[in-house]
């Protein structure tokens, strides 16, 4: 007799998400949350951490490409990158494929999480053995305290802002970043989505607090299926660069890079944000 196998992540209390999976592949128990991989029948393999989907095979690339060639089309001196999170490697995949970075420093607070998907996610973990990469299994608050002046790009793709994740979501943390990045530094967020009211609260306060710090502080937007509404949003920080006036697309389409998501019409599209979004976040 066959089972019918699905993961299901609930979205809120009402609404939820469903993916058949023929299979669980691993499951584990860490320090710091559960980890799961299943093997799905639309999205192949899919990453979960404590019931919450991270990470999808047929979608992921969506996320990656765009929290990274953003803010790396924006400014071709970009030199050391500070990522935070991305355990599962996809972010460190896309950066990967500069030349021009030198240093790549990644803080994964949880092994456990850069372990399995090295085994079992090999899609997004492909790079974490770059030469160029150096991975600290500590929390991300604490490690860019001290760092001054340090770094031209810093990607913060956490968890959503509880858990593991929350301490990335601080005016202290946001304040650090500030300081540890170049005079001319570009912090990039994921930043949740305003269609449900839970998500929508935790953006608002995010791009708040940045907004504290930075004299650039925007947001835009990309399609993911899996992720809650599908209408996920970024959010653009930067001490110098506009990323609408300041595209360097003759630079960025001249390196041949290789993406299924990102280009650099869409670049420009992508901070043509909905009216709804600019009135949860006040702009006018």
């Amino acid at each position: 007799m066959l089972m019918d196998l699905w993961f299901t992540e609930n979205h809120t209390k009402d609404v939820k998400l469903s993916l058949r999976v023929n299979k669980q592949l691993v499951s584990v128990q860490s320090e710091f949350q559960r980890i799961d991989v299943f093997e799905s029948v639309e999205f192949g393999r899919i990453l979960t951490l404590d019931g919450y989907l991270m990470v999808t095979e047929k979608d992921e690339y969506i996320y990656h490409e765009m929290i990274v060639h953003v803010p790396m089309a924006t400014n071709p001196k970009i030199r050391k990158v500070l990522v935070i999170g991305a355990g599962d490697g996809g972010a460190i995949r896309e950066l990967a494929q500069y030349k021009t970075v030198e240093k790549i420093d990644m803080v994964e607070i949880d092994k456990a999480v850069v372990d399995v998907c090295k085994e079992y996610l090999p899609q997004t973990a492909c790079c974490l053995e770059d030469e160029r990469v150096t991975i600290y299994y500590e929390d991300g608050l604490r490690f860019v305290r001290d760092k001054v002046d340090e770094y031209d790009l810093i990607i913060v793709d956490s968890t959503d802002p509880f858990g593991v994740g929350e301490g990335l979501f601080t005016k202290e943390f946001y304040g650090n970043c500030y300081k540890a990045l170049s005079d001319d530094g570009i912090l990039v967020n994921q930043n949740e989505s305003t269609f449900y009211a839970s998500y929508s609260n935790s953006m608002k306060r995010a791009h708040s607090r940045i907004k504290s710090f930075f004299p650039i502080a925007l947001v835009y937007q990309a399609h993911i299926p899996t992720y809650p509404s599908g209408h996920w949003l970024f959010g653009f920080a930067s001490k110098k660069y506009d990323p609408r006036a300041d595209l360097q697309d003759e630079w960025w389409n001249s390196l041949g890079l290789r993406t299924r998501y990102y280009n650099t019409i869409l670049h420009r599209g992508c901070f043509a944000i909905p009216n709804n979004v600019r009135d949860e976040l006040r702009e006018n």
